[in-house]
């Protein structure tokens, strides 16, 4: 009997131990919004509290949603956050202008519904996040990378309203320039946005963070249009030729320029290299 129980308390130690080598568990819901569905992720630590900051992970071209999620959580452990990881799939956005360029028209170039758009799904999700979760949080924080940072950079001029505290966009491939003459999807001529919606952008807190070896020109996921080459050839240079345009956007404006860029020595395009650069910019004091 004593035996019995010995190796009882070996195996139960045994897959403990097993469970804490796979890290701490996370788990998901289903979201319903402006007639699509998605599947959304999310991690909360146990010791977090109920006003915990709120942090949108935004995934890239792969909708790899759960290994974003996974990439962050020990940070998330670290800093006390609630995670949150929508996945934002092939079958319900498919393509890059039904994902990350918003889904503002249909194949024939019409006008959808915004309450149809990718950027409109984040505002309900975290009605959705708060009342299933518990959090006692009135605002959240959005971060993207590759794909996810051209959602998030555009996600600022197209929903204003958003009770977004601070972004961050890491990587992303092209930029749509903060530019009302400039034809979409390069600018905003012919879209929603207007000059109030950019001011408001222009006023948030948000970071443009480069891995400084993310430099590959011939990268298999890079956009090579005169368009987009005419930012740069590879995303470091991107990424910095569209902060120099914003930053002139906004002057031209007179609007306040709350922007910063920051770099990631030694990162290439990578979304677990980039987080914990992008948890300091955004979970700074």
């Amino acid at each position: 009997m004593i035996r019995s129980r010995t190796v009882l308390f070996v195996f139960a130690g045994l897959l403990a131990s097993l469970a804490a080598a796979e890290g701490p568990a996370h788990a998901n819901f289903a979201f319903e919004s402006g007639g699509h569905r998605l599947t959304v992720w999310y991690h909360r630590p146990a010791a977090a509290p109920a006003d915990a900051p709120v942090l949108f992970v935004i995934h890239g071209v792969g909708r790899n949603a759960e290994e974003y999620l996974a990439d962050w959580i020990e940070l998330a452990e670290q800093k006390k956050f609630l995670l949150v990881a929508p996945e934002f799939s092939k079958a319900e956005f498919p393509g890059e202008e039904a994902f990350n360029s918003g889904n503002l028209f249909d194949a024939a170039g019409r006008a959808l519904p915004r309450a149809q758009w990718s950027y409109s799904m984040i505002e309900p999700m975290f009605d959705t996040v708060r009342a299933r979760l518990g959090s006692a949080r009135n605002d959240y924080l959005i971060y993207g990378h590759s794909a996810g940072a051209q959602f998030v950079q555009r996600f600022l001029y197209f929903v204003p309203q958003a009770r977004v505290t601070r972004a961050c966009a890491a990587n992303a491939g092209w930029y749509m320039l903060p530019e009302l003459s400039r034809d979409y999807p390069y600018g905003l001529k012919g879209t929603p946005a207007d000059a109030a919606a950019l001011r408001t952008a222009f006023a948030r807190p948000v970071v443009i963070l480069l891995g400084e070896a993310d430099t590959d020109p011939n990268h298999a996921a890079l956009r090579h249009t005169p368009e987009a080459d005419a930012q740069g050839l590879c995303r470091f240079a991107r990424g910095q030729y569209f902060f120099a345009r914003a930053k002139t956007a906004a002057d031209a404006m007179q609007a306040p320029f709350h922007w910063t860029l920051a770099t990631a020595p030694g990162i290439a395009h990578s979304n677990k290299g980039m987080a914990p650069f992008a948890a300091r910019q955004l979970f700074s004091e």
